[in-house]
């Protein structure tokens, strides 16, 4: 730790600001593939009982029919969030069937890309922009790299946090001072993103139907898997979820005005490739558009700027109206020894690790650190686990991974500590769970075997299984033990009421249509485009 954050670290411990972190905001997405009990692609609609898609607040679905996404409210404890998260799963599994849900980030085998169902959302506008946008992916990308699924982790501090911490006055100050320590956050993790790929990756393996047609240099692992042997998250390589055409859109990353510029030009600079596609044939909508970007959701990140929009105005134009209001990590992998895909053991590190990343210095960041941190990513997700693993050092020269991992870890020490000291002192009784957190941690860089990509790849060998087996078996043994317990009553009705207004809101939602899809789409990108727009009644 600098000499600096160590003397951040004692002004916040003697502020105000530090009873701020026993309310830390955090909230999960979390996706997963619906899946048959022979753990094949489920072909069957999202099932009415969960609700409406496009309107339920908590349980929806991505590219597919089949891909939920499962998305908890805003939460200010690790065991609330996790609850949260808990309650939704179980509500889903009583409510699919035979189904289960695969609990791999990779996906399950799929016999024929053409058989993945893009997901529907309904007659309404946006539900018909929703459907476009992702023919548009289907188109670009294809549709297995789009049933990859992982787990989206947002974060805040609440406003008290800020005014001790910065020092700010009124509101616009306020958010000024948000916007630009997010900023250096989302810079310092871009700069540390290759950690939690080693201590969280959980897809090294896959099943041989992912890459079919593909060029790839992964191993064969038996008849009906490849691997390799010391990657940590397949999901962030090359092969997973990537785009070449992204790879030169040049996202500034310096302030919040440079990050839209930047991102709206992706959106309105045209790609040669996706022109040739077309945008419709005849009178459906191949694609939103032939641009780089259809639109901001598309740009691919390992941590996004995020604001709440309302329905038809874009995140860019929230982001600038508003300013920053959270931060999303996407980097994380599905756990598939957590029976939500998530542990508290996580929830913990990724707290420590950004408040680490706003408190240390966060200079900008110029091309040349930008590929740097490309780099060591790549080299972590492939080979995490190759004993003398080297990244790339600030000067390109080489520095050793376990040494930087350690230096890093042993860093965010002092926050472990005053992190448990706030929760202690609000009745937790002297635990030291995120301390305990830390040196699980610890344990995984002095011992690779104890990443969860390695304990994949373990229970495969010793159980002689292929990754589509292994990924079953967890896939069934979840299921039954949310299956088994009975859902308490009152949450129960509660879940069925939510799912039911969900189904209302989408009724009286279409009944309210009164422009047709051509003018829904010019005004939508007209809005998002404008130089300027007033701020919304």
């Amino acid at each position: 730790m600098s000499a600096d954050t160590a003397d951040i670290l004692r002004q916040l411990r003697a502020s105000a600001a530090a009873a701020g972190l026993a309310r830390l905001r955090r909230g999960i997405e979390k996706e997963s593939l619906r899946v048959n009990e022979d753990g094949m692609l489920a072909q069957t609609p999202h099932p009415p009982a969960l609700g409406a898609a496009l309107t339920h607040p908590s349980i929806t679905t991505d590219y597919a029919e089949s891909l939920l996404e499962l998305i908890t409210p805003v939460c200010t404890g690790a065991g609330e969030l996790l609850g949260e998260l808990g309650d939704i799963h179980h509500f889903v599994y009583h409510h699919i069937g035979e189904e289960d849900l695969w609990v791999n980030s990779m996906p399950c085998i799929v016999q024929q890309e053409e058989r993945i169902q893009i997901a529907r959302y309904g007659n309404s506008n946006i539900a018909k922009m929703k459907e476009a946008y992702r023919r548009g992916l289907r188109m670009r990308y294809g549709g297995m790299m789009q049933t990859i699924a992982g787990i989206h982790f947002n974060f805040s501090l609440e406003d008290d946090f800020w005014r001790a911490f910065a020092n700010c006055g009124g509101a616009e100050e306020l958010q000024q001072c948000k916007s630009r320590h997010y900023f250096a956050l989302i810079r310092n993790f871009h700069r540390h993103s290759w950690l939690p790929c080693y201590l969280f990756g959980a897809s090294p393996a896959v099943c041989k139907s992912f890459p079919k047609g593909r060029e790839h240099d992964l191993e064969e692992y038996d008849a009906h898997s490849f691997y390799a042997p010391h990657a940590t998250s397949l999901r962030l390589s090359g092969l997973g979820y990537s785009s070449g055409a992204q790879a030169g859109i040049g996202i500034d990353y310096n302030s919040l005005e440079g990050f839209v510029s930047s991102l709206r030009r992706a959106i309105c600079t045209p790609h040669p490739q996706y022109e040739k596609f077309g945008v419709k044939n005849g009178g459906e909508y191949l694609q939103l558009n032939a641009n780089i970007l259809q639109i901001e959701n598309e740009f691919y990140s390992v941590i996004r700027p995020k604001r709440a929009a309302p329905s038809g105005v874009s995140p860019s134009r929230a982001l600038l109206r508003g300013g920053v209001e959270y931060v999303e990590v996407r980097s994380l992998d599905l756990n598939p020894f957590a029976p939500a895909g998530m542990d508290a053991e996580c929830v913990r590190f990724f707290d420590m690790l950004l408040l680490h990343c706003l408190l240390a210095d966060s200079p900008g960041i110029d091309r040349d650190e930008w590929a740097r941190c490309g780099e060591n990513r790549g080299r972590v997700v492939m080979q995490g686990r190759r004993p003398g693993l080297e990244l790339c050092a600030e000067d390109g020269a080489p520095s050793a991974f376990a040494a930087r991992a350690n230096a890093l870890l042993e860093a965010m020490r002092p926050l472990a500590e005053l992190l448990d000291e706030t929760e202690n002192a609000n009745g937790k009784n002297g635990n030291r769970e995120y301390a305990r957190a830390l040196d699980l941690q610890l344990e995984k860089v002095r011992d690779p075997e104890a990443t969860p990509s390695a304990r994949v790849l373990r229970e495969m060998r010793e159980r002689k299984e292929s990754f589509y087996e292994f990924g079953l078996r967890m896939s069934a043994q979840h299921a039954a033990m949310f299956k088994q317990k009975p859902m308490d009553a009152k949450k129960l009705a509660a879940r069925r009421a939510e799912a039911e207004r969900s189904h209302t809101e989408l009724r009286e939602m279409e009944a309210r249509e009164e422009a047709g899809f051509d003018a829904f789409l010019e005004e939508y990108f007209r809005r998002q485009n404008a130089a300027e727009e007033p701020p919304a009644n």
